[in-house]
């Protein structure tokens, strides 16, 4: 199976429909959200192209192909409108035996680690993109399509075979690692 991960869209329609290019452009499979999808919260400015009902639009073009977890800035409301669930806070996928958790990261997050096993710990909430190998897990942050913090471009991350990246909104990849190295 071929992942597209992505968080923290807060609503910004342009920003996601690159996404989406990149998914389909690509043949991925699952579409997996990390929170934080339609609202743009009290902390963030008002995105370009702030449009809920577009993004919900293109995503629920996609719902049998998505699996979404509730972030700090999704309500019932944004449940509403949307045809895939998304007020679970966490989830575990399994692929070819190696066990993904997602979460938004503001409840459960590299200081308050799950207590079931993964091989890979996603996350978003902080806006700030990473991959680092910790404690035998791959943790990564996928960083923000929206607002990205600290010099950070926009990012959104990919997993195939064991291969997790890092990628611009053009494609590019930005960090790459493999799991079993």
């Amino acid at each position: 199976m071929k992942y597209l991960i992505v968080s923290d869209i807060h609503g910004c329609a342009p920003r996601l429909e690159q996404v989406l290019d990149y998914f389909n452009r690509e043949k991925m499979d699952m579409l997996l959200i990390l929170g934080d999808i339609l609202n743009y919260g009290p902390r963030n400015g008002v995105p370009e192209g702030l449009n809920a009902p577009k993004i919900a639009e293109m995503l629920n073009a996609l719902s049998d192909r998505i699996i979404a977890i509730r972030g700090n800035c999704d309500s019932e409301v944004d449940q509403m409108l949307l045809d895939f669930p998304i007020m679970g806070d966490y989830t575990l996928v399994v692929d070819n035996g190696k066990r993904l958790f997602l979460t938004h990261g503001h409840n459960i997050n590299e200081q308050n680690m799950p207590k079931v096993g993964c091989d890979i710990f996603l996350y978003g909430h902080t806006h700030r993109q990473k991959i680092e190998k910790k404690d035998g897990i791959v943790v990564c942050n996928t960083g923000s399509i929206t607002f990205p913090k600290d010099g950070n471009e926009p990012t959104f991350a990919t997993y195939e075979n064991g291969s997790l990246r890092l990628h611009r909104l053009d494609g590019s990849i930005l960090n790459e690692t493999n799991i079993s190295e």
